[in-house]
């Protein structure tokens, strides 16, 4: 397998990895910790809307930063300040004060790790082998995905919400370790046409932050209520779906680099589809509830490979991968916090939960005709080269 060989790409899967163990542990446990917090379901969802408008407001900080110093030591400083939250999360009991304390640490530290992290891994892998990259890298994540539930949960129930959350916070710094070791990544002063390039991206990530909205955040709150609000069995169903997802693994992202991505596309998002689907009317029966979510770890494998090879092969032929993944960025929060705040609205209105994971479905056919759009070009950046080409004849370059 000749896409192992870029090592870089192999140290920043272990940060990936090591990163994922705290996500699918506090991390997977964010949205149902506040609700068990007495935070009610609007209001959850309110607050991730306030964390994702909260990074579009910061996201320029971060450009600001990057051309001086490069996108290494931000993907380290970020890594280390996503943990911040957790400690705080801890302490949340209902609205208030530490509610929002921890909605502005998270914006922070999402912003600052997630943009410069996708920046980073689009310069530095590999455009032919870009589907294994990916999906290796998801596939790790599914592996790691399955004790970080299982310990979370447990400690949350035999230890407490601060040890719990602590132990996030120390995972998260050991997981900025092995970018020590990975390249500099310089950011050009001047990139003329990068806005224009990154249009594909911001319509992607918008698209995908409104999905992930209701078949993530919705569905996470939706299946800690079926499970009766216990944080162990919430962790027992994260990790069996972590399973599943580490059986589907690897070979689904090798498809997309031999020109099969308008294929995995269907099949990715006729799945995506039929999920939703289960899950809206499942969401208040357990067993099925657990099948319902176990069906999104196989999603997930043909899904984010997909999506990923498109938004990181974009990047890396556009001007700056960095203004690049500042503007899709703020295509996600736009799009995640749009379909937040529909949806606690609606469930204030009286609106069952199944509606909410419903409203998914929208962001998910936007995102499969940009999807299918994109791999029906030749080697699937075809799309991106008549933009580039466009940008370099067009009168009015912008720069960021």
């Amino acid at each position: 397998m000749t896409y192992f060989r870029n090592n870089t790409v192999n140290l920043l899967n272990l940060h990936y990895g090591i990163h994922s163990l705290a996500l699918s542990g506090g991390g997977a446990f964010f949205t149902v910790f506040l609700l068990k917090s007495g935070v009610p379901v609007p209001a959850v969802l309110a607050s991730i809307a306030v964390i994702l408008l909260g990074r579009l407001l910061i996201r320029p900080s971060v450009f600001v930063l990057a051309r001086r110093c490069g996108l290494k030591p931000l993907v380290i400083a970020g890594t280390v300040a996503t943990g911040v939250q957790y400690p705080l999360l801890a302490e949340v009991h209902g609205i208030g004060p530490a509610l929002f304390a921890l909605c502005v640490a998270a914006a922070v530290g999402d912003t600052f790790y997630w943009t410069t992290y996708h920046a980073y891994f689009a310069s530095l892998g590999d455009h032919e082998h870009r589907g294994h990259q990916v999906g290796a890298r998801e596939a790790l994540a599914a592996v790691v995905g399955i004790v970080g539930p299982l310990a979370t949960g447990w400690a949350l129930t035999t230890l407490g919400p601060r040890i719990a959350f602590d132990a996030t916070a120390v995972v998260l710094v050991l997981a900025a370790l092995p970018i020590f070791w990975t390249p500099a990544v310089a950011v050009p002063l001047a990139a003329p046409g990068a806005i224009r390039a990154a249009i594909p991206g911001v319509l992607l990530f918008a698209a995908d932050g409104w999905l992930v909205a209701g078949f993530l955040f919705v569905w996470q709150i939706a299946l800690f209520l079926a499970l009766g609000e216990s944080f162990s069995a919430f962790g027992g169903a994260m990790a069996l779906a972590a399973v599943v997802g580490a059986v589907s693994g690897m070979v689904l992202g090798r498809l997309l680099d031999v020109g099969h991505g308008r294929r995995v596309a269907w099949i990715a998002f006729a799945a995506l589809a039929l999920t939703t689907v289960l899950r809206a009317v499942s969401y208040d029966n357990a067993p099925f509830a657990v099948v319902a979510n176990a069906c999104g770890a196989v999603v997930g494998c043909l899904y984010v490979p997909l999506l990923g090879t498109a938004v990181y092969n974009q990047a890396k032929r556009s001007p700056c991968a960095l203004r690049f993944h500042i503007a899709a960025e703020g295509g996600w929060d736009f799009g995640g916090a749009s379909a937040g705040l529909a949806t606690a609205g609606l469930l204030t209105a009286g609106a069952p939960l199944g509606v909410g994971i419903l409203l998914s479905l929208l962001g998910a056919t936007a995102s499969f005709l940009l999807l299918r759009h994109y791999y029906a070009m030749p080697d699937g950046a075809a799309a991106l080269a008549v933009t580039s080409s466009r940008v370099k004849n067009s009168p009015d370059k912008q720069e960021i």
